[in-house]
């Protein structure tokens, strides 16, 4: 009998580079894949939440500033992100393919061939489904693309209070709080320091 996850609360994981990158090359290079392959490097290169992702619109993005705007993230706030420019260009080669389909403007940049929307339902499916083709022991699943992009942030001494605007958190607290869940930096760095069995 099939139970339900439901309310569960799973412990925090991250997924490395390359087990993104196994992420991507899963989802295949059709229409399709293109597409959730520039899904997957905006959730992981911008760390957005799932539901700020498939609300963005083309009027959202700044190809020059390599920027998207999330006009209503958590707390029903605004704020505008930044995306590196490996990952801008595989959103560009979903965005380029996108315009050959013919899908309008005002319909939301991550959208079904024809132009429907996308539903986080889909996207957790999707991401059950890659972690199972690309081999990946963890569970898969879109928040662990932003747990591992604030943990990389904060493994490449990138400012707290930076990093807290990029997740779009209410308060430098509660950015230290959520680094501490998921990259405790200060213990690691503790426990590394220490010197043990060297003359074994």
């Amino acid at each position: 009998m099939k139970t339900s996850n439901k309310g569960v609360k799973f412990p925090v994981e991250t997924l490395s580079e390359a087990e993104v990158m196994r992420l991507l090359k899963a989802c295949g290079n059709g229409p399709t894949g293109i597409r959730n392959q520039a899904l997957l490097a905006v959730l992981y290169r911008a760390a957005l939440r799932i539901s700020e992702a498939l609300a963005l619109l083309p009027k959202d993005l700044d190809p020059e500033r390599c920027s998207l705007r999330v006009l209503h993230g958590k707390g029903d706030r605004a704020r505008v992100v930044g995306l590196d420019p490996g990952a801008w260009s595989i959103l560009q080669r979903w965005l380029d393919r996108r315009a050959a389909l013919g899908i309008d403007a005002a319909k939301s940049v991550f959208c079904t061939l024809a132009g429907g929307p996308l539903s986080t339902a889909y996207v957790r499916a999707l991401m059950k489904r890659l972690g199972r083709k690309g081999g990946i022991a963890k569970r898969c699943h879109a928040h662990a693309l932003r747990h591992s992009c604030a943990s990389e942030l904060r493994q490449e001494g990138v400012e707290i209070g930076l990093i807290s605007k990029q997740l779009g958190h209410s308060s430098i607290v509660t950015t230290v709080r959520y680094l501490d869940h998921i990259c405790p930096e200060q213990v690691l760095d503790t426990m590394r320091a220490r010197k043990w069995g060297e003359s074994i």
